[in-house]
């Protein structure tokens, strides 16, 4: 698996905690980890065995490793143990010792410390009471002392002004969270700590509304938090905080690993006749049983998140709610017939949900009421889709052949097989647009990613009972690669966060570009913002001192 960054998330500022906790790993937390899991040692154990004899049944057996410790275990009678062996002394076994007084006993050892000390005569031999310390702070001269937890918590530090942005990252196999802070007055951009996954990240959704399984001091909850939920090829769905570094497990597991079973490796076959078809877990209505592909979360019902899978379910999940076994999501609808790529609820009517599907269809229905829902077929399987926040009946939906599709809900049909033509298509990349947002501060205003490595940002100007006029203000190669995610920032109107196929994170203030000023002189102007020219061309990212060369970068192409 080569090193990507799946997909970005933005937090808003003033939303983090000034001063980020550390992970306390404590009886209580254990507990909670237990309950959380529902996966005990002895269960895995089993499964495992169950794995491996399934292995055996089709003729593949163990392998490499496992295979030599088999036939190690049926010698077993044959090792022999090297401490046991020493440690036989007995009538028939001869053991030389050789007596003290033929070999240390010239050295004096036993007398060691009692040599009398004589006084010296050197240059310092009247300085007495001198103490060496191995520690400064144990010194009482020294008076400037050294303060560690300072230090650490001044590292940690996240200022009011400061942007935090949260990358699904693998690298290397290896899955995790990468939390960044991103200071624009000083165009700085570091990783502040991250956070180790079970498996490779696909989709991110922040929320603020605290998970019930992640108080652990107390029965009430706070108002607010800073949470992530993070969607993996995994069934479950995991939620975790932000403001905790060097966590060990998540607030909160929405699904049911000890159902799914996803940790447990299944033999495909024996590698000597065709392999079968991988048939399709079977369904639950209270727990997915595939990856988890995309993830949106209810800004108006806060405890509400839904989710889209590979299972070709959409579900809706309650984070107000306690775990307890046999509970699961409190909705599940399969409005379609492959899997679901993306979901996302609609701002303005809380209980509308959009989703896309790779069987080639957008639908739009009321959580209440699923089966009087609308759509549409599409000529490509679907990418990404966004409501757009400016009309409330209007979504925008990216499609694998390059295009970009927007729809008004209202004119779509209920019969999926009757005509739906959109209100405007748009080519924008040339291959898949893998990635696509509305900004949230500039109305008509959009920016698309494809697997072309570019970023391109449009104008969409609305006319009075007339097509919308569509024109591109500008476009760049981020250097990320093929672009996987590309997501407007919450606080300035023209900045945009994009990360692809080189693993790199990388953010474009789209306002250093003097046409793109001029192109949203207007709405910026109505929307009360001001943009300062700034130095450079307004692409900020890490100093990477082991950067790729060129070679190893077209690796990709």
């Amino acid at each position: 698996m080569s090193n990507l960054i799946s997909c970005v998330s933005w937090v808003k500022r003033g939303i983090s905690a000034h001063q980020p906790s550390k992970y306390v790993l404590d009886e209580k937390e254990l507990e909670r980890v237990s309950t959380l899991a529902r996966i005990e040692l002895e269960d895995a154990r089993i499964e495992m065995e169950r794995a491996h004899n399934a292995a055996k049944s089709m003729g593949k057996g163990a392998e490499g490793a496992e295979a030599d410790d088999a036939d190690e275990d049926g010698d077993e009678d044959a090792w022999v143990d090297e401490e046991d062996v020493s440690m036989e002394v007995d009538g028939d076994v001869q053991v030389d010792v050789p007596e003290k007084g033929n070999d240390l006993a010239q050295y004096k050892l036993d007398e060691y410390d009692d040599e009398d000390v004589k006084e010296g005569t050197g240059p310092f031999s009247n300085i007495k009471g001198l103490t060496f310390y191995r520690d400064n702070q144990d010194d009482p001269y020294i008076t400037l002392k050294d303060d560690v937890e300072d230090d650490e918590r001044s590292e940690l530090e996240i200022l009011p002004t400061d942007n935090l942005l949260v990358t699904a990252k693998t690298e290397d196999d290896v899955s995790q969270l990468e939390i960044y802070v991103y200071d624009e007055s000083q165009d700085n951009l570091y990783v502040h700590h991250d956070l180790m996954l079970p498996n490779f990240p696909l989709c991110l959704e922040w929320l603020d509304f605290p998970p019930t399984s992640s108080e652990m001091e107390t029965d009430a909850p706070p108002k607010f938090g800073n949470y992530i939920a993070v969607g993996t090829l995994d069934p479950e769905i995991e939620i975790w905080s932000l403001d905790v570094v060097e966590s060990m497990y998540p607030d909160m597991i929405l699904g049911r690993p000890d159902q799914t079973a996803a940790h447990v490796p299944v033999p495909a076959g024996t590698g000597k006749k065709k392999r079968k078809k991988t048939k399709h877990r079977p369904s639950s209505n209270a727990y997915h049983v595939d990856a988890v592909l995309g993830l949106s979360w209810n800004r108006s019902h806060r405890h509400m998140l839904a989710s889209a899978s590979a299972d070709r379910t959409v579900k809706l999940w309650d984070l107000s709610r306690p775990i307890v076994d046999g509970e699961g999501a409190i909705r599940s609808f399969g409005v379609h017939k492959d899997k679901v790529q993306a979901v996302q609820w609609n701002e303005k009517e809380p209980t509308v949900l959009l989703s896309g599907s790779y069987d080639r269809t957008v639908r739009v229905f009321d959580s209440r009421a699923p089966d009087t829902g609308v759509g549409a077929v599409l000529g490509a399987d679907v990418e990404a889709l966004r409501w757009d926040p400016w009309e409330t009946h209007a979504f925008y939906v990216s499609l694998e052949n390059g295009l970009v599709l927007n729809f008004d809900a209202r004119a779509l049909p209920t019969d999926i097989k009757s005509p739906s033509p959109a209100r405007f298509t748009l080519s924008a990349h040339d291959g898949a647009v893998s990635a696509l947002d509305v900004s949230p501060l500039l109305r008509g205003c959009i920016c698309t990613g494809g697997t072309d490595k570019l970023v391109k940002v449009w104008n969409v100007d609305q006319t009075a009972g007339g097509k919308p006029a569509v024109s591109m203000v500008a476009s760049r190669d981020m250097e990320v690669g093929k672009v996987f995610s590309a997501v407007f920032s919450p606080d300035d109107p023209l900045t945009i966060a994009a990360a692809g196929s080189r693993a790199k994170l990388q953010i474009w203030d789209v306002g250093a570009n003097s046409g793109a000023r001029r192109a949203f002189a207007s709405k910026l102007s109505e929307a009360g913002r001001v943009l300062k020219e700034k130095e450079g061309g307004g692409l900020i990212g890490l100093v990477d001192d082991d950067e790729a060369s060129e070679d190893e970068r077209d690796e990709d192409d």
